[in-house]
């Protein structure tokens, strides 16, 4: 934290726009290769988005090594888990991964480079809330706050990943009868930096759009405050600080009527909206690879864990027992950590829109104007047919019923895996599955 910290204040001062309190989150992203712009400051003290020729070819050159060495890998048979295990389910399994891992990773470069357009489209929405419409109604955002929980998420995920890989370099690489080869470790490796990336990236727009949620609510509750209390008055006067929240500050806007305020905000809203959809077009496909990847590898590193500490095998290992599930476990840690980053992300501005439509009919029943509730009507339908919602290709919602789909699924496929390991006849290794044998050879000349 203490070095990323460091970068961003090398860049640049505090953070004053929405450009710049994503600076941190656009450069990591950068550098792992799923962005090619960078934020730069115009003449006029404006942040924006810059298109980095660098990170174009990192984003190329990327694909090419990914997919080049996935082939060579296959050729060779190169592969790090053979210090783990030397069974035919192993070997199935790691086949598995590396073909998830290639197509996976070529699928998110290549569609986060033909969707680079959205996330200028989304940041510029971001912009326009912040200097146009939150101001029409008193609310002034602050970036400070937000740019700290963003470099937090940053934090987490990054530092987690660097320690989880540095701490097994340094297990595999102590080790005298251990053997590996660059190749071996690209390929078991390269998924965790775009899964980090992606998941990081995904949060911190989570982030502003639960702060426009939260100031868009205020709003409305600020106008049922002055109702309740009868001081809304339509007469001219100053505006006075009402309150000053974590993320942004509001003023009590007595000059307007509540019929404009209320218009003001169902603008606010379809804009929030248009953002959510937009950041749902440019996340979908690569949430639904990182959530399949994640999957994949969860599934095979409980089956690991639990198979070792239940003794279903006999385990061929150059590492202690405790080693072995030590970083097995880290390994799924590290993947449920992204998952979770990802849905409470999501679930969280979910739970903020919908309490949109609570604050919109309490207003209805308390209005005694028939301007006023026109628009509180037209409000509530809009929230009708505008609802915030993100979902991995359509194929499923990203909020917290995921767990479950998850947990169900990991359970089916942890029984099934060693219900056919007790079943073979040489209890999972050598050469007494025929099946494992034939689908290894079939998965080595796939890749």
């Amino acid at each position: 934290m203490w070095l990323l910290g460091r970068l961003v204040r090398k860049s640049g001062n505090r953070p004053h726009d929405v450009y710049s309190c994503y600076r941190l989150t656009i450069l990591m992203a950068l550098w792992l290769g799923i962005v090619p712009y960078y934020v730069t400051v115009s003449a006029g003290g404006r942040g924006k988005l810059a298109s980095s020729y660098i990170g174009y070819v990192n984003i190329l050159m990327r694909m090419a090594v990914y997919m080049g060495n996935s082939f060579y890998g296959a050729i060779n048979r190169s592969s790090l888990m053979s210090n783990f295990f030397l069974t035919d389910i192993s070997n199935v399994i790691d086949g598995l991964q590396k073909i998830n891992g290639m197509l996976g990773i070529s699928a998110i470069l290549l569609i986060s480079l033909l969707n680079r357009r959205d996330l200028l489209q989304l940041l510029a929405i971001f912009d326009g809330l912040e200097t146009e419409a939150f101001p029409r109604v008193g609310v002034a955002m602050h970036q400070v706050a937000a740019n700290r929980k963003m470099n937090r998420l940053v934090g987490i995920l990054v530092g987690s990943m660097a320690a989880y890989i540095t701490c097994s370099f340094l297990m595999i690489g102590l080790r005298d009868a251990a053997t590996f080869s660059i190749s071996s470790v690209i390929s078991y490796f390269s998924p965790h930096f775009i899964v980090c990336a992606v998941s990081f990236l995904a949060g911190n727009i989570m982030i502003k759009l639960r702060i426009y949620l939260g100031a868009l609510n205020e709003v409305l509750k600020n106008l049922a405050h002055q109702w309740d209390t009868r001081t809304l008055k339509a007469v001219a006067q100053k505006q006075r600080s009402l309150q000053c929240l974590d993320s942004f500050s509001m003023y009590t806007i007595v000059t307007k009527d509540p019929a404009e305020i209320i218009q003001e905000s169902m603008e606010i809203h379809h804009l929030i909206c248009e953002a959510a959809a937009t950041a749902n077009k440019y996340f979908t496909y690569q949430l639904l690879t990182i959530i399949s990847i994640a999957f994949l590898i969860i599934v095979f590193d409980a089956y690991y864990v639990l198979e070792t500490l239940l003794g279903k095998s006999k385990r061929e290992s150059k590492f202690k027992t405790v080693e072995f599930v030590t970083f097995f476990s880290c390994q799924m840690i590290l993947y449920l950590i992204a998952i979770i980053s990802i849905v409470e992300g999501s679930n969280r501005a979910i739970k903020k829109s919908e309490k949109t439509g609570g604050i919109v009919h309490s207003l209805l029943n308390k209005t005694k104007s028939a301007e006023v509730k026109e628009k509180l009507q037209q409000f509530s339908m809009q929230l009708m047919h505008l609802k915030i919602n993100f979902t991995a290709a359509g194929l499923f919602n990203i909020d917290r019923t995921l767990y479950f789909t998850i947990s169900g699924a990991l359970t089916t496929y942890l029984i099934i895996l060693l219900q056919f390991t007790s079943n073979s006849p040489n209890n999972g290794y050598g050469n007494g599955s025929s099946c494992c044998e034939t689908f290894s050879n079939m998965t080595n000349h796939t890749l």
